[in-house]
This record gives C-alpha cells, structure tokens and sequence, in this order.
C-alpha cells in the first residue's frame, strides 16, 4: 500500500516551539524523514503538524487529510507521554484508516548520539552526566528516558543519573545539585535529551550544571529513528 500506488499520508508532529532556531531543526527533521523513508522504497507525503504552541494543529491536519487514504501520525517526540497518549491518540481514532508510530524513543542510536554531544562539550575525567529530559507522568516515558541514561552509561564508560525539567521526579536543578555531591565529581554536565533548542533547553541552562550540551537536532540519526517507527506503523496499516 506505502510502496505502490497512492501515496502514504505522514503526518509528522511536533510538540512546537517559539524558537526559530528549533522550528527550522523540526523542518529539516521532516525533511530527512522523507527523503529516509523514500530511500527505503516508501512511497509517502510528509505533512506537518503541533500538538502545541504552532500550527497547524494535529486534530486539524487529520481530519482534512483525504477521505479513504492511508494515514500514519508519526510523533516527532523523544518519549512516550500525554501528547502521544492523549492528543495523538485522540486524532488517530477520530479517523478511518489512521495509525500511530511509537515515539522516537528509546533507542540506542539517540544514546550515541548524546556521547557526541558530551564529547563535543569537552567531557572528561572526573565528570559526572546527568540525562535532562522534559518530562512526563507516564511511567512508560519515564522508564524509556532512564533506559536512554543507561545505554549512555555504557556509551561512555561512568554513571549517569536523569533529572526531569517537569512532571517527573527529580527535577533537573536537583539532580545536578546531587551530582555535584557525588565523591570526586569535578564538574557536573547536563546532556540535553530534546530534539531542538526551545523552552526547555533554555530551562537546563539556569540548572547549575557546569556545561549543557546542544540538543540531538541536527543528526542522520534522528530521522532513522523516526523511520524505522513510520515501518513498523505500516505494518498495522
């Protein structure tokens, strides 16, 4: 059906940002998704979408997508959480024919991808790494960002502890303060786990680390990510 034929409709959402820099990170993610999934033969017309802060609106780019036409809604977020419980959720079942891809993590790809990152904001010895995600209530997202912070532990040979910018515990600013603590710590870095600079990225910056890194946008690996997710969306298709 995605191979041949009439093209498969991908509705790739976003949370949204009012920051330029993470809006023209998202853009380019779509891009490379697109130009991913046709190098892997799938026919697809990448459509954008927000659950916040821009528009389009998801529920709105849904329901005006062709009557009869397949539809895959794949989150362009890192974890599983209320936006993909609730609002994506909500769009899909409102639809005939429309699916949802998992979130684009875990997955140890984004882990490799945070070691660069460390990398490139001079990690050394005696440094200690605290995984700073978003944030979420659901447990299962919780859980996925812990997972990311263990594979990264074994990425870089130390610890590595989470702290959450909300709904989660602990909050950011506490977990480096614990860090901070820890015997031998030299200096305390903050790898940020979001896709592009925005709010949050801009919050881990006044947490008190002594170094955050840049988000995961830009890298090919991204958008692997989320192709391997639209795949497996096809299937239930």
């Amino acid at each position: 059906m995605s191979r041949t034929g009439s093209p498969l409709h991908v509705v790739a959402c976003a949370h949204g940002t009012d920051d330029p820099a993470g809006r023209a990170l998202i853009d380019g993610l779509r891009l490379d998704v697109g130009a991913a999934a046709a190098a892997r033969g799938l026919n697809v017309l990448i459509h954008e979408a927000y659950v916040d802060v821009q528009q389009p609106a998801l529920d709105d780019v849904v329901a005006g997508l062709p009557p009869g036409e397949p539809a895959v809604v794949v989150p362009l977020l890192l974890s599983t959480g209320f936006h993909t419980r609730v609002d994506i959720r909500r769009a899909v079942e409102a639809r005939p024919g429309t699916v949802a891809a998992e979130a684009i993590g875990p997955d140890r790809r984004l882990a490799s991808v945070l070691a660069g990152r460390l990398a490139d904001a001079g990690l050394g010895e005696g440094d200690h790494v605290v995984v700073a995600s978003a944030g979420t209530r659901v447990a299962r997202g919780v859980e996925e960002v812990r997972q990311t912070a263990r594979w990264l532990a074994e990425e870089i040979g130390r610890p590595v502890t989470v702290g959450f910018g909300a709904a989660a515990q602990p909050p950011v600013p506490a977990a480096v303060e614990a860090a901070r603590s820890l015997p031998g710590c030299r200096r305390v870095l903050i790898a940020s786990y979001l896709l592009a600079p925005g709010y949050f990225h801009s919050v881990l910056t006044r947490a008190g680390a002594d170094a955050v890194t840049a988000p995961l946008l830009p890298s090919p690996a991204i958008a692997e990510c989320v192709t391997d997710r639209l795949l497996d969306a096809t299937k239930m298709t």
